[in-house]
């Protein structure tokens, strides 16, 4: 159900490392919970973010909840296409909904997230 190959938060973000640069999104379980998403804001191109400080806001028909940064750095590119089809984020939250793309100041950072066993552990789910 989570995919392996990602590092997850407790605040329910994904983060896809890429090279030296790491992808971040939010969970099929963040978005399932949040029901049908309507708005999304993202930070800047450019923006620093800091370690599980919040970077923008996800709202749905249900709730507005912060999005934590699994990472500090730079924001070096954002998902446009987010901003005017928010709800791509419930249809495909590990793929064409991935939020922004940033260039760590400490990779290391990452090894404080949890892997996909453990995150499905923190849910409540079980892994297959």
């Amino acid at each position: 159900m989570y995919p392996k190959e990602l590092r997850y938060s407790k605040e329910h973000e994904w983060a896809k490392t890429e090279g030296k640069r790491v992808r971040v999104g939010i969970t099929k379980f963040a978005a399932d919970r949040l029901s049908d998403v309507v708005y999304v804001e993202l930070p800047a191109v450019g923006a620093d973010i800091a370690f599980m400080q919040p970077f923008g806001v996800v709202e749905s028909v249900k709730a507005v909840s912060d999005l934590y940064a699994p990472v500090s750095g730079k924001v070096v590119e954002i998902n446009k296409a987010l901003v005017e089809k928010p709800e791509v984020i419930n249809m495909d939250p590990y793929g064409e909904a991935w939020m922004i793309l940033v260039e760590p100041k400490d990779p290391g950072e990452l090894g404080q997230l949890m892997d996909a066993a453990a995150y499905a552990a923190m849910v409540g789910e079980a892994t297959s």
